[in-house]
């Protein structure tokens, strides 16, 4: 059973589950195999819990950190629904840290250059 954020119960529906990735993914590069992946993967963290109950806001954040590893795009489209943004800049917020997260992913795989810091005037050149 998946509790609602109202408290309402309902049976838990894979095919919910995948629809909604599914619509995150639309026109991109991530194969129906991959999104019944993610679905199983889910499902096996559900069972871990233990329960007989499990959260909708697990579901969500579950399916949110699988498409951010995937997808980006995906990802931004599932959190806009799924955290329901008030505003332009609760979503820019949530772009940004994906921004800065990436450029950080990057640079540990010294991908980029990590920025040096500039020489002041006047410093002697080594």
């Amino acid at each position: 059973m998946v509790v609602k954020k109202d408290n309402r119960r309902e049976p838990y529906d894979r095919l919910k589950v995948i629809a909604g990735i599914k619509r995150a993914c639309e026109k991109r590069p991530v194969s129906m195999e991959t999104i019944e992946q993610i679905a199983d993967r889910i499902e096996a963290a559900a069972a871990e819990l233990g329960g007989k109950e499990v959260p909708s806001s697990f579901v969500g954040s579950a399916v949110m950190n699988e498409l951010h590893g995937i997808d980006q795009v995906a990802y931004v489209r599932f959190a806009s629904v799924y955290r329901s943004f008030k505003d332009i800049d609760e979503f820019m917020h949530e772009l940004e840290d994906l921004i800065r997260l990436r450029k950080d992913n990057l640079r540990e795989e010294n991908l980029i250059d990590t920025p040096r810091p500039r020489e002041k005037k006047g410093d002697p050149i080594s």
